[in-house]
Parts: C-alpha cells; structure tokens; sequence
C-alpha cells in the first residue's frame, strides 16, 4: 500500500494543488457520513412477511443533536470547489483553442455516465418491487432516497454550463436574491413553492465564490475570516432571533427545511464553511504531502460521483438484507434515543462495505471505456490535472 501511495505521490504533478482535492474529497465524504448518521429507516413489522420501510431522522426526536449537521452538510464546500476549478478549467480550454461546447461535454460527462447507472438500476428495481407486491409506501421511500442526490447534479451541472458567464459574478447577487426570497416567502406569507428559487440562487454563491478565488480575490487570510466570522453571525442570528431551524439538514416533519430548499441560514452557513475551508488550504497542503494521504484523497477524487449517488443505495442494501434477520437497532428501529445513536455508528463499517462493493460494480461508468491503465497516474501525470495544464484530447480533465 505504502509503495502504491508513493507511485501516485510521484505521479502527482508539482503544480497541482492537492489542498483543492482534500476539500472535495472532505466534502463528498461529509454529506455520505451525514446521511448515514440521520437517515433511518424504520420497519413496520406489523405489514409482515412484507414489512412498510418509512424514513425518520434522529434529529426529529432529539434536535439538541442539531450541531452533527453543522459537521457533516458541507455541500456549500463541493460548489466552492467547483466554480474554483470549472472557472480555471474554461480558461485554460479557451485559451488552448478548445470549443465551449466540447469543453461542456468533457466537464457533463463525468456528472451523466454515473448518474444514467443509478436510473438503469433503480428503474427496473423499482418496478419489480411494485410487481411484487411490495407495499408502494416502501418503493417510494427507497425511490426518493436513492434518487435524492440527483438535485446536486442537475444543479451543479447548470451551474457548469453557465460558467463562461458567472466568471465574473459577484456572490452578492444570488445572495440578494436568497435574501428576498426568504423576506417574500417568511415575512411576506408569498407561497412556498417561491422559495424554490433559491435552489440554484443559495448554491450559485459559494459556486461564485470559486470562480473569485480563481481569480485571486479570496488568496488572503482575511477573506477567510471575513467569511468565516460574517457567515457565523449572520447565521446564530438566523437561527437565534429570525426563527429559522439549527438543522442544516432536512427533518422529516419539520415545518420548515434549511435544504429544501436553501434558506438564507443555509446559504450564510455555508459562507462560513467557505471562510474555513479558505483557512484550511495551506496545512491541507502540507498534510497531502504525505503519499498516504494524498493516495486516499485522490482515489476519492476519481470516484467523487460513483460514491455520492450510490451511497443511500449501500444504506438501504444493508437495511433491506438485514431484515432477513429480523428488526435490527440502529437499523430499523426509531431513532429516538442515544442508544439508536451508538448503534448506527457500529454499523457504518457495515454501509461502508456495501458502498465499496457499488464502488467496485459502478466506479468504472464514471470514467467510460478505454486503456485498463491506472486511472490515478492517467489523471495525475504530469501535465493533466484541473489545477495546471491540461491536454484537451483527455475527456476526464478537470473533472
């Protein structure tokens, strides 16, 4: 392993900057972790042989157990990242004569090809399970949960298309918009569905965000703590005197959801995580200069999609083979107390094993077909990566 480690470390090109790929893989694994932690799925025995699966949330019953969402919805961290790099991978392109177009297509497919196998397979299994006659309660949970990361990509993909023209966007724009919105939908009575408009507006402002820090603006320390400490405040007092609810994450039952869609809390939230993240760079950097680490970094890097959409299939694959042996706690039970809380952390090993065997049946549809060379020193040779030049002929750069 150590030896393997040291391989991709060599690999690596000088110029890339590892801190950009510890915070995406940081991200990823953040919101995996969050939703194996506050995503139960409780069986109704009582529909035996064929038990009801319906979602619940620990912070529902327990809400003093808010702050685990602060740790763990870090999504504001992945757009950052993305406008960082999709603004520094369109002018690069640009300025190696590649097309927008075939730019476009090179960014959106690492995004459809993982995306189109969690449809091939939820689609024919959904279907089957109604066959069946698995009650439709149970297929429109596992549905919901397995297709729920598909949001993240069709915005995250707009967002990519709209590159070219948010180069130069300030973050203040969509976050007036989020603002006014909010005002409209909580202090005006407007109709809820308004609020969706914050569903690209809230992510577009850490994506702009990205794209100032590829232009230089955010290198200083005190931007970070502008945002940090502006972020945090904006958002203690959101939650403190304007009513907005301390989750970060949806809560089944809950009135009102800081996620869906973004609230201004989310979305001031969010700035204070990118005012850390900018903080972080630097020891980031020095801690990737370890071949171990910068190893694991970068293997989540070249899986980052194959693990966020199939990660609630790897939940909900242990919670349905668990049922063969009856109504586990931690896995089928209510989370209702701290006792529920130990054991879902003794079964992450578990969720974890199951992702790797998606992983090991799914990761290769995110870098399609071609040579069976290693895809890390393909991606990582020198010359080729998202933070240096690249070649346009390879499809995966800057991905």
């Amino acid at each position: 392993m150590r030896a393997a480690a040291r391989r991709v470390d060599a690999a690596t090109p000088p110029h890339r900057d590892r801190a950009v790929d510890a915070l995406r893989a940081g991200a990823i694994l953040g919101v995996v972790l969050g939703h194996w932690l506050v995503t139960a799925l409780v069986a109704d025995l009582r529909t035996h042989p064929r038990p009801t699966l319906r979602t619940a949330s620990p912070l529902h019953f327990m809400p003093w157990l808010a702050p685990v969402s602060w740790a763990f919805q870090t999504l504001a961290v992945f757009f950052l990242v993305g406008g960082h790099v999709a603004t520094r991978s369109h002018l690069s392109a640009r300025a190696r004569g590649v097309t927008y177009p075939r730019w476009l297509r090179s960014r959106l497919s690492r995004l459809s090809r993982p995306a189109a196998a969690v449809l091939a397979l939820w689609a024919p299994a959904a279907t089957a399970l109604l066959l069946t006659g698995t009650d439709p309660v149970t297929v429109r949970t596992l549905v919901k949960l397995a297709l729920s990361p598909m949001w993240f990509l069709l915005v995250f993909a707009a967002l990519t298309a709209a590159t070219p023209l948010l180069t130069r966007l300030s973050p203040l724009w969509p976050l007036a918009v989020v603002l006014h919105v909010d005002v409209l939908r909580f202090g005006l009575g407007a109709p809820d569905r308004l609020g969706w408009l914050n569903l690209p507006a809230g992510w577009l402002v850490p994506y702009a965000l990205g794209a100032a820090w590829s232009r230089g603006e955010l290198e200083s320390r005190r931007a970070g703590w502008l945002l940090l400490g502006g972020g945090t405040a904006a958002t203690a007092a959101l939650v403190v005197w304007a009513g907005y609810p301390a989750s970060m994450v949806g809560v089944p039952g809950a009135a009102v959801s800081n996620l869906d869609p973004p609230t201004l809390a989310t979305v001031t939230f969010g700035l204070a995580q990118c005012g850390l993240a900018l903080l972080l760079r630097d020891r980031l950097g020095r801690a990737m200069r370890r071949p171990l680490a910068w190893a694991a970094v970068a293997l989540v890097n070249l899986s980052a999609m194959t693990i966020f959409l199939w990660h609630q299939t790897a939940l909900m694959a242990t919670t349905a083979l668990g049922l063969l042996a009856g109504r586990l706690p931690g896995l089928h039970t209510r989370p209702d107390d701290l006792e529920w809380v130990a054991y879902r952390l003794a079964w992450l090993p578990v969720f974890a094993l199951a992702l790797a065997v998606c992983w090991t049946a799914f990761h290769g549809r995110e870098h399609g077909t071609g040579p069976r060379r290693s895809p890390v020193a393909r991606t990582h040779r020198p010359g080729a990566g998202e933070h240096g030049p690249v070649p346009a002929r390879d499809p995966r750069v800057d991905a």
